[in-house]
């Protein structure tokens, strides 16, 4: 007979270590993904405006991706292997997203990509990406096109999205305006895929939900507009009582600081603006900013009163002495998406990775979301907002703050067409 083994110390911790593996639990920081073996470095490569008017909206998604690489580097990095990210100048045209994209991938060796914040742009490198090889995690670019159409009908898988698409500019604002002593609205926007699909699904809800309001003037502007007096006259000769608008960074601020001189928000009984609690429009406008605003973005800095949401905000002022606006969430999670679907994939082959994300959920500052397998698009609510000047804070904040649920203003497959 066999002499009977006693449970060693040694032998305890040893099967307990085994355990523990067994059902994911780290044995210490870091140490369940320290011997992946990846390829060292994981690159990833991050295209954004960062030249002209809007070019704030580039800075701050850079400084949220950079922050996110340097707090997974300092953990480690991913399973051992440290994140480096390259970062291009995007300049909101489709020619240089597809050379970015291509330089990226094919000199640079980039592993995976993230930003863009032109629909067009999304659009056009979306359409490239099976051929690249790459998964994409645009931060920014809202058209419904990219995950309706890209991923779900023609299944270019390569492609995702972490943040809130147009439904959060159409359809949630037409959640807020149906509240709203409104009936006869008009709209100053883009004179792109972003401005016109934003208020076509603006009119086609609000008017679900409040059937007897009224669509009496449109006016779109170029992009890079300086002057936006002709849109405002345009708009305010035909007696509106609100204004909706997706004009967004330096060109948002120039419009509203025109629409005071024009008295717009005196005869107006409200304006509402897509991109208006994004910081560079709140620190754009500052004392400028005329209370009552309805404003609201893929993210707002005071949303949700989460510990998560609060440890972002503090290691991100500590870095950067600013705010995070909206790029800088959505980018910071964009790399952490990453770094947890490596991680569960144990592998950067963007087959595997694929498959991590679909379905992969995250505790994100913005809050707790899922990237929806069918489309590839991350569910999270953001808040809606009234602009208001609270001396505990050096630039504008939001109040009355509207928060729906996303099964109430988010697009489902297989995704009707809009009419309106």
């Amino acid at each position: 007979m066999a002499p009977r083994r006693g449970t060693t110390r040694r032998r305890f911790l040893k099967s307990t270590g085994l355990a523990l593996a067994g059902l994911g639990l780290p044995r210490a920081i870091g140490a369940a993904t320290a011997d992946l073996k990846l390829k060292k470095p994981i690159k990833i490569g991050c295209q954004t405006i960062l030249s002209g008017p809007l070019g704030g909206y580039g800075e701050f998604m850079r400084k949220g991706a950079t922050l996110a690489m340097e707090e997974i580097n300092a953990q480690g990095g991913i399973g051992g292997s440290p994140i480096e990210i390259s970062f291009r100048d995007e300049e909101l045209k489709v020619d240089v997203g597809v050379k970015n994209a291509r330089y990226f991938v094919e000199d640079w060796g980039a592993d995976f990509l993230i930003g863009i914040d032109s629909s067009a742009v999304a659009l056009a490198v979306g359409e490239i990406m099976p051929s690249l090889n790459r998964i994409l995690i645009v931060t920014h670019g809202a058209t419904e096109k990219y995950n309706e159409d890209l991923v779900f009908k023609r299944h270019v898988r390569q492609c995702f999205r972490v943040c809130v698409p147009v439904y959060q500019d159409g359809i949630a604002s037409a959640l807020v305006a149906k509240d709203l002593p409104v009936k006869r609205w008009a709209t100053i926007s883009p004179d792109y895929e972003y401005g016109h699909t934003s208020w076509r699904m603006f009119r086609a809800y609000l008017k679900r939900f409040k059937p007897d309001v009224e669509f009496v003037g449109e006016s779109f502007a170029k992009f890079g507009t300086v002057d936006f007096s002709s849109h405002i006259s345009k708009v305010m000769g035909l007696s509106p009582e609100g204004i909706f608008s997706t004009e967004w960074g330096g060109e948002a601020v120039t419009m509203v600081k025109q629409a005071k001189l024009f008295k717009v928000f005196e005869q107006t009984k409200a304006f509402m603006i897509g991109m208006g609690a994004a910081m560079d429009v709140l620190q754009g406008l500052g004392a400028d900013y005329p209370d009552g605003v309805w404003a609201s973005g893929r993210y707002y800095f005071g949303y949700p009163d989460s510990a998560e949401n609060k440890r972002f905000n503090e290691a991100f002022r500590k870095r950067w002495d600013t705010y995070p606006s909206y790029p800088s969430e959505t980018a910071y999670t964009a790399v952490q998406a990453l770094k947890k679907a490596v991680e569960k994939a144990r592998s950067v082959e963007t087959e595997k990775v694929i498959e991590a994300l679909e379905g992969l959920e995250l505790d994100r500052p913005a809050g707790k979301c899922v990237i929806r397998k069918e489309d590839h698009q991350a569910v999270y609510a953001v808040p809606w907002g009234q602009i208001r000047h609270d001396p505990k804070f050096p630039m504008p904040t939001l109040t009355n703050l509207k928060v729906f649920t996303t099964d109430e203003y988010y697009r489902k497959p297989p995704f009707a067409p809009v009419e309106g």
